[in-house]
């Protein structure tokens, strides 16, 4: 199964940015989707965007633009560029992956989790 390691969360002010990095341990990293969710106080984790092998990409309405999700298959890596960051987006973040070609936007289609990373964004 692969491992997964994210990086990159902080602190910051309502209107910075933050770059999230997934690290996946296997080679096969390359016929996976993966996806990042994220995890606020009190609440259900939820869809952040989600990113197929061949670059298929589907954001949650809420993100409006704000977020960027790319992925390099050479490295292993998939990243979450973060911008126009409000309160709101403070959460822990985890990066996701499943197998195959399909983007699900329900955590429960995923296999494979990070530990997470916190983000927290102060006004």
């Amino acid at each position: 199964q692969v491992q997964l390691v994210e990086s990159g969360g902080g602190s910051v002010q309502a209107g910075g940015s933050l770059r999230l990095s997934c690290a996946a341990s296997e080679r096969t990293f390359k016929t996976h989707t993966m996806a990042w969710f994220c995890q606020a106080p009190g609440k259900e984790r939820e869809f952040v965007a989600g990113i197929t092998f061949n670059g298929g990409i589907y954001y949650a309405s809420s993100i409006q633009d704000r977020f960027t999700i790319s992925r390099d298959n050479a490295k292993n890596t998939v990243d979450l560029q973060m911008s126009s960051l409000k309160p709101e987006d403070t959460a822990v973040y985890y990066c996701a992956a499943r197998s195959g070609s399909a983007l699900y936007a329900t955590e429960s289609q995923y296999d494979a989790w990070g530990q997470g990373t916190q983000v927290t964004v102060s006004s």
